[in-house]
């Protein structure tokens, strides 16, 4: 069964995923050459302790970081290290807060500097995608409407989607029913309704769909070592638009500018 949360949790969800969203513009804010993905996570945890918050990610499935910092070819589940930032880089910020009992889960791709032409198109097309399964999150569509327009965009494109990692329901668990691919699958999917929250979050690669998970049993990469882009949002099903609770203005535009 899919969770549909009461008026009093989408306001603590609200709460939670603005939070969210404000300490993933400070972190991102601080991503430049030289930093230590290290670096990157301690300031993440200190924002959420700051903030009244604490961590979705730590401790869950004994995941040792407080938030997911991919670089690359990484595609999502990066842990912070003593690995340094540099010039050129893509880097994949995830960050899930948990306030009052309820997750805000949201995630953007900045590049580092001027990164190459068909890496920054990949960054543009997967923001793109995600937003095009956003429009589809209305009461009475059907899950698989969300999925469909996520891979159309993708692929049209000629990037290809990975298919091993998907979005999920999201509210007083990091995880809930539904999952949400970001491809077709086959067979009658759920008919979404007001007061779902849905983390719908493309995972587009330049190259190949194939990826393989490293030593660590953690990290993600492109199997072809290819760069890889990721973008999420935790989205609010409406009886009108659907309302993107984890929005960044200033992230989104700055994106769409280039």
């Amino acid at each position: 069964m899919i969770p549909i949360k009461t008026a009093k949790e989408i306001e603590c969800m609200r709460a939670a995923c603005k939070l969210a969203s404000i300490i993933l513009d400070k972190v991102s804010s601080m991503i430049c050459p030289g930093i230590t993905t290290k670096d990157v996570d301690d300031a993440a945890a200190k924002l959420m302790a700051n903030s009244g918050c604490r961590s979705a990610f730590l401790g869950y499935r004994k995941f040792p970081g407080h938030i997911c910092i991919s670089l690359n070819d990484e595609v999502v589940h990066g842990i912070g290290s003593t690995r340094r930032i540099q010039y050129g880089d893509v880097v994949k910020l995830d960050i899930g807060v948990i306030l009052n009992g309820f997750v805000g889960d949201t995630a953007a791709t900045i590049p580092v500097g001027v990164v190459a032409d068909d890496v920054q198109r990949l960054l543009v097309v997967t923001e793109e995608a995600l937003y095009k399964g956003i429009e589809k999150a209305r009461e009475g569509r059907r899950l698989s409407e969300v999925c469909a327009a996520i891979q159309d965009e993708v692929e049209m494109n000629s990037f290809s989607v990975v298919r091993e990692f998907v979005g999920h329901g999201v509210g007083r668990k990091l995880h809930e029913e539904p999952q949400i691919p970001n491809y077709r699958t086959p067979g009658t999917t759920a008919k979404l309704k007001a007061g779902m929250t849905l983390a719908i979050e493309p995972m587009v690669n330049l190259g190949r769909s194939a990826v393989k998970v490293l030593d660590d049993n953690w990290t993600v990469v492109t199997a072809d070592h290819l760069p890889s882009a990721h973008f999420e949002h935790t989205v609010l099903v409406t009886k009108g638009e659907p309302e993107i609770l984890t929005w960044r203005e200033k992230m989104s535009s700055k994106l769409r500018a280039k």
